[in-house]
């Protein structure tokens, strides 16, 4: 029989239910998680369903989902397990979650926290165990802590008429907090639209393309030189940071790949930093769902500028780094869920 103090210890582990019609990637996985400290594994099912029907009455920390799984494929049910898992993280681990792969950027707008590569051959040792190990112990370094968010410009954000340019910062739990954001943009809103998600180079081609649909208007990855349009969103790659420089007929951008101080490649701090340059006043700078710190110092030279500085709010974010980092700081115009930023932006005035 467990004594109190066995029993308080296993209580405090993030309880983890696995998803996944083979049997031998359920053991597999079993075992990392059952050997990464701080988890354990509180249910391990074949199908969707059975994943819903257990979380009706659980609670778990997070969720390892596959995707190709008889019945309910595991993207089709993400949103259900989000909705019935109240707060858990879900790790979409699949073989086709492969660099590159569309499956991934599906994922992540859907609402997963994390993706996997499963791989096709079966052999599960090696980088697929160091990979799902990582991502655990990341998303529990990442829970939220306490922040004391000052008061200070809180209220109520005045309009502002004649903005130039929003420019949007983003990392984990970034692309889901993104689509919401740009479902909820008006078309009217016509400035353009500058976004540095952290992504590897080869996911960037597909991001492109699902933030044009996102954002019903076109969206290409930042090349240098690329000349700003309006009604257009313009994504950094995922080697290089963006900036933008005036030119002799309107604006430009300019690639930069020396690293930055916060580590993070590409970073929100050189795109926002420039548009505080050009626009001041008339720059409108969103941090999101993300882990660290990245976007936080060039968020407060918008506010030193007097443009706008929008954050993500802890309730809906994946991970309140980011965003948490803006709020603490008191740079933030306002604290508001991702839809409710788009709704925001887009009072603003139709931009030029």
């Amino acid at each position: 029989m467990a004594t109190a103090n066995a029993r308080t210890e296993f209580d405090v582990d993030r309880r983890v239910l696995i998803v996944d019609d083979s049997a031998v990637a359920r053991a597999v996985v079993r075992r990392v998680v059952e050997a990464t400290p701080g988890h354990r594994v509180a249910r391990s099912v074949a199908n969707a369903s059975a994943a819903l029907d257990y979380l009706k009455s659980n609670v778990v920390e997070v969720v390892l989902l596959d995707i190709d799984m008889p019945g309910i494929d595991g993207l089709a049910a993400l949103p259900d397990i989000l909705a019935a898992g109240q707060g858990a993280h879900v790790i979409v681990v699949s073989s086709a979650c492969g660099e590159g792969a569309a499956a991934t950027i599906d994922a992540l707008a859907l609402g997963a926290s994390d993706t996997l590569g499963k791989p096709a051959s079966g052999n599960f040792a090696g980088l697929f165990v160091r990979g799902l190990r990582e991502r655990l112990e990341r998303l529990a370094l990442a829970e939220p802590q306490a922040v004391a968010v000052p008061a200070k410009k809180r209220t109520a954000v005045a309009s502002r008429p004649d903005v130039a340019v929003l420019a949007i910062g983003a990392s984990t739990g970034g692309i889901h907090a993104l689509s919401k954001l740009l479902r909820a943009l008006p078309a009217s809103f016509q400035a353009p639209i500058l976004i540095t998600q952290h992504l590897p180079v080869s996911f960037m081609p597909y991001f492109a393309a699902q933030v044009a649909v996102l954002a019903n208007r076109p969206c290409v990855v930042a090349t240098d030189h690329l000349r700003l349009r309006s009604g257009e969103v313009v994504t950094a790659p995922g080697d290089a940071h963006i900036r933008c420089v005036a030119t002799s007929d309107g604006f430009a951008i300019r690639l930069l790949d020396k690293p930055v101080a916060n580590g993070c490649m590409p970073s929100a701090d050189p795109m926002f930093a420039s548009v505080a340059q050009l626009w001041g006043a008339r720059a409108i700078a969103v941090v999101l769902s993300g882990m660290g710190r990245d976007g936080a110092e060039g968020a407060q030279a918008v506010a030193a500028a007097g443009g706008m500085v929008l954050a993500q709010d802890r309730a809906t974010s994946v991970v309140w780094g980011m965003p948490g980092a803006v709020a603490e700081a008191g740079i933030a115009d306002a604290i508001l869920p991702p839809e409710a930023i788009g709704a925001l932006v887009g009072r603003q005035g139709r931009g030029r």
